[in-house]
């Protein structure tokens, strides 16, 4: 004989179904109004002539809709030497919880998902969130910042995150409360004007500065790194690796390039003039602790994946950017 576990209603969510079974034993009429994913369900009259079809190898939890008939039901799976959990309060306890699936979906789609959805939820409900793009870990997080919403779980396995969003009525951070923070967005993919860019946030970071660059479109080819990285892409993707310039040592002028000649000469005029050179720039700019962004829907567009960036670049998206500049007092975009 066993003894019957009380399990709290509030982690409800929580239960594992790939190693438990989950035991609804409300009527149909019942379930139907509140189904519930992945239960079985037994109904309390029908239980004499089912209890043999309760998987009896892993652990029960049992519910109902205020918890009563659980709790008889789970005393009798307790005397067959179950082990069993009672959901207290049954269902009318558990919190209700709203499913986003954004796997698939592109920034700013996942993000806008949520808001969406949180916004149709009462204050103190639950979203939760499943989506595949690595972008959305950092954009949920500077979204719920922004919004004042409580971030109850971000976690990631098997290439999904995971994330579960509380909506509450905290008052959101006004947008003018600056931290004096600095926001480049790069999204040229010239070296003149990726120089420029760099010396701007090496002098902020050198004034104390946080500062953060958002690397997106042609911006991310002075991410790659120089190297070939041997990964699987499409047709469309090597293309774009065949075109793109492969790293900083590699872009053109913006005016006067002259297939390279213009760069090599802007590059040797730097050096006389004891210029630092773009490379130099970039890693300085990592010692100082400049955030890099790289846009992960920019990066697929243009089949560019994360193991081909040098390190020390974080993925993000459109609401990363976003709560960045908000904390911003100067913002560039170039």
């Amino acid at each position: 004989m066993s003894e019957v576990k009380n399990f709290p209603a509030k982690d409800f969510y929580k239960i594992d179904l790939n190693n438990s079974t989950l035991l609804d034993v409300r009527e149909p009429s019942e379930a139907i109004v509140r189904p519930v994913n992945g239960a079985v369900q037994v109904p309390f009259f029908e239980l004499s002539k089912k209890v043999d079809s309760i998987p009896k190898d892993k652990p029960v939890y049992v519910f109902c809709s205020t918890g009563d008939r659980s709790e008889q039901v789970a005393e009798i799976l307790a005397d067959r030497d179950y082990d069993v959990h009672n959901v207290e309060g049954g269902l009318d306890a558990v919190p209700k919880v709203h499913f986003v699936d954004a796997k698939g979906l592109k920034c700013p789609g996942p993000i806008v998902q949520v808001d969406e959805a949180v916004k149709s939820v009462s204050v103190g409900e639950e979203v939760q969130v499943e989506a595949t793009e690595k972008a959305f870990r950092s954009d949920v997080e500077v979204w719920c910042q922004r919004t004042g919403n409580e971030l109850k779980l971000l976690s990631e396995k098997d290439g999904v995150i995971y994330a579960t969003v509380v909506k509450r009525d905290a008052p959101v951070p006004e947008k003018r409360e600056f931290e004096h923070g600095k926001t480049f967005v790069v999204f040229s993919g010239d070296l003149d004007k990726a120089i420029a860019s760099f010396i701007m946030a090496n002098g902020a970071a050198a004034m104390g500065r946080p500062v953060t660059m958002f690397f997106t479109f042609w911006g991310v080819s002075l991410l790659r790194r120089p190297e070939k990285v041997r990964v699987k892409k499409s047709f469309i993707g090597k293309m774009f690796s065949i075109m793109l310039p492969r790293g900083s040592k590699k872009l053109g002028l913006s005016r006067m390039n002259f297939g390279g000649i213009g760069a090599k000469m802007i590059r040797a005029v730097m050096k006389q003039n004891g210029v630092s050179s773009l490379e130099e720039l970039i890693e300085n700019a990592r010692q100082k602790g400049v955030k890099f962004v790289a846009c992960q829907m920019s990066m697929e567009l243009m089949g560019i994946t994360a193991e081909e960036l040098i390190d020390g670049v974080e993925l993000g998206g459109v609401a990363t950017m976003l709560g960045s500049t908000e904390k911003s007092d100067l913002t560039y975009f170039i």
